[in-house]
């Protein structure tokens, strides 16, 4: 299938556009795009609409590789099928939470004669959840035996009859016009699954510091930009509290993963992209969450997602690691953990022996040192900010014993922590709540010692470290940086 006439993308913000058009430099990973002379026309500016064979056929490859995203403004409303009847279902999976689910569908305002469906997932006090359902109007799912998001999904799933179906929980409330944006993405006959940015529900306690700190730092907030979402890209999975779907696609995947309490929306998106479909990651659509900001109540919350971590690496090893590093920032984080008087000659000599590198793949491109200088540098920030999350999120355990024996990793650990917010506050000083650099440092460092002791008690339970072991990728797959107890070290393909 091929993107229908009309359909129109915009080169990604972090593309380069060099040699007058001919040269398109990013995406993920980051690579070298020469475009042909019958190419270089269908490029108006940054954007490519549509028109032709050609066309479109650019417009694919630019999407496979990120360096273009799907222009959902200038993309025509899907239509319905066959001109007539609902296009989408809304399936609610709701336990206890009548005013939640109240709120909910109030702001869904469906057209007249969508389905809306709410699964009550065994509810301990269900009469007001069909109260609530009755006065909106929406089918009513009630199963005996709680079953989980992921098999409330499931069951409404099965009663499901457009083409399209839209999950959202009952803790979120829809901004105007959220469902139909995502289902602008569809006119894409290879999306499979489309979500909006999760932001922060206004509430009275939003104001108290750790609401101000989820409004900026939300594990479900992936950011303000557009993506394909991917393993091993920066938005490499989607929060199930709000996703829309092909229906017969995920029927044709068995839904969610029941057996999942927690990791079943990162599972999903993965395994749509491995059945060759694409998943979309829209900002222009929003929906906000109810964040908690009790104390208890956020550290079990940020646990529990961490106890995701060892069911994932079960079922994609190839994609579940706390970092992925290229060989040489894996050497210059060696290099500079190491703290002896070589260490900074060394990484700095990395760095150039890249940088030089770089300089000769770019070769035939204008200016090509300052291109391969800023790639080198994007590489190196991401390498410390990978290896500062090693060190204070997935591997604080181990930080915190050597933090007794070594004044060189008591150093490494400060160091990382003052890097992790240092690299992060410069992005989210334009929030709507400011964070204070203080309290900002502090709630980080909670929810890394909550999400690194959630992703031990999962190792712990399934008696495996493939949660905890980065990789080093290579041209051609991955490696593991600390090879497995039992036979050799694999070369895995098709890695992210």
């Amino acid at each position: 299938m091929t993107l229908p006439h009309g359909f129109v993308v915009t080169l990604d913000r972090t593309t380069r556009v060099l040699d007058s058009g001919r040269t398109l430099l990013g995406g993920h990973p980051t690579r070298l795009l020469r475009l042909g002379p019958r190419a270089v026309p269908l490029l108006t500016g940054r954007t490519l609409r549509v028109r032709c064979a050609a066309g479109a056929v650019l417009a694919e490859r630019l999407l496979d590789t990120g360096l273009a995203q799907p222009s959902v403004r200038d993309l025509p409303p899907l239509p319905g099928p066959g001109g007539s009847g609902p296009a989408c279902s809304y399936v609610v999976p709701v336990r206890d939470r009548p005013y939640e689910l109240d709120r909910l569908l109030a702001s869904i305002r469906p057209p007249a004669g969508t389905p809306v469906i709410v699964v009550d997932d065994a509810s301990r006090s269900p009469g007001p959840v069909a109260a609530v359902a009755a006065r909106h109007e929406a089918r009513l799912i009630a199963l005996t035996t709680n079953l989980g998001p992921a098999g409330a999904r499931n069951a409404g799933l099965r009663e499901v009859a457009t083409p399209y179906v839209a999950f959202v929980d009952s803790d979120v409330v829809l901004a105007p016009g959220t469902v139909p944006t995502l289902l602008r993405h569809f006119t894409d006959p290879e999306v499979a699954l489309a979500a909006p940015r999760i932001t922060a529900l206004a509430t009275a306690d939003s104001g108290r510091w750790l609401g101000r700190y989820e409004s900026v730092r939300s594990s479900l907030d992936l950011g303000g930009h557009p993506a394909a979402v991917r393993p091993g890209t920066p938005v490499s999975w989607v929060p199930g509290a709000c996703v829309v779907a092909r229906t017969d696609v995920l029927r044709s995947l068995g839904g969610f993963d029941a057996g999942m309490r927690v990791g079943e929306d990162v599972d999903l998106c993965w395994r749509v992209v491995r059945a060759g479909h694409r998943v979309r990651y829209e900002p222009a659509a929003q929906a906000a969450h109810e964040h908690r900001v009790n104390h208890v109540d956020w550290f079990r919350r940020k646990a529990f997602y961490g106890t995701g971590a060892h069911p994932l690496a079960e079922r994609h090893p190839e994609h579940m690691a706390p970092a992925v590093l290229a060989p040489w920032c894996a050497a210059l984080l060696l290099a500079l953990l190491a703290q002896r008087r070589w260490s900074l000659p060394v990484a700095g000599s990395i760095a150039i022996g890249v940088t030089a590198r770089n300089v000769e793949k770019l070769k035939g491109v204008e200016r090509p040192v300052r291109h391969a200088v800023r790639l080198t540098g994007l590489g190196t920030l991401a390498a410390l900010g990978q290896g500062a999350a090693l060190l204070t999120r997935h591997w604080w355990p181990l930080t915190a014993v050597g933090c007794l024996a070594s004044r060189r990793v008591r150093r490494a650990a400060a160091v990382a922590a003052v890097t992790d917010v240092a690299l992060e506050l410069p992005g989210r000083r334009y929030a709507a709540a400011r964070p204070r650099p203080v309290a900002y440092g502090i709630a980080r460092r909670l929810d890394d010692l909550a999400y690194g002791s959630g992703v031990w008690i999962s190792a712990l339970r399934g008696r495996s470290t493939a949660a905890l072991r980065p990789r080093v990728a290579y041209r051609n797959g991955v490696r593991r940086l600390l090879p497995r107890r039992r036979g050799p070290r694999r070369l895995r393909r098709g890695a992210a």
